[in-house]
């Protein structure tokens, strides 16, 4: 015999702890490198973007980082380390604390080049206690692509040095512009 704890949701229909649910989602232009989730709400426990992503970059082959910021922080306030294995190798990165003005989620995006037409990489990314202001945020991530056999494979812990509750979310190419092709979801998690 099993406990499930649950929460209603809007509906007044109980939701599970630990469940997702769909906050918002959005799909690239063509014309701009920038995709914002603003307003979200502190309801859930975490949050978690799912990614198929691709930009416009084609001059060269390259799996390209998503800069991801919260709250519209441009300050050095995010630091993170990285794991990446190529299926033969692995190597390891990591940054010094609050280095970077944003969060560079490695392997998330591939670029236009012809070398990976019809390729996009895909990723999830979670973020732990984004609306808890008595820590700083964290996040972590599994991302990767397969170019025809030469792909990688991701792993990622990232640290914002902030105790503010998440609202916002910025999703930027490294590149230049996120294609059609690109779609990101954000997802609640609710929490006991």
């Amino acid at each position: 015999m099993s406990l499930i704890l649950g929460i209603l949701d809007s509906g007044g229909v109980a939701a599970a702890t630990g469940s997702f649910e769909s906050i918002a989602s959005a799909t690239g232009t063509g014309s701009s490198g920038v995709i914002t989730f603003s307003s979200i709400p502190s309801t859930y426990k975490h949050l978690q973007i799912r990614g198929i992503a691709k930009d416009t970059y084609s001059a060269g082959a390259f799996e390209l980082p998503t800069r991801v910021r919260f709250n519209s922080d441009t300050g050095n306030n995010y630091t993170q380390h990285n794991l990446q294995g190529t299926g033969t190798a692995a190597t390891a990165q990591g940054e010094a604390t609050g280095v970077n003005a944003f969060f560079k989620f490695r392997g998330s995006n591939l670029s236009s080049d012809a070398t990976y037409a019809n390729m996009n990489a895909v990723s999830i990314l979670d973020i732990i206690d984004y609306a808890d202001t008595s820590k700083y945020k964290t996040a972590r991530g599994f991302c990767g692509s397969d170019r025809n056999g030469a792909g990688n494979i991701f792993l990622i812990s990232g640290l914002w040095l902030s105790t503010s509750a998440i609202s916002t979310i910025t999703l930027t190419a490294d590149g230049t512009n996120w294609t059609t092709s690109t779609t990101f979801a954000l997802y609640g998690i609710k929490g006991a």
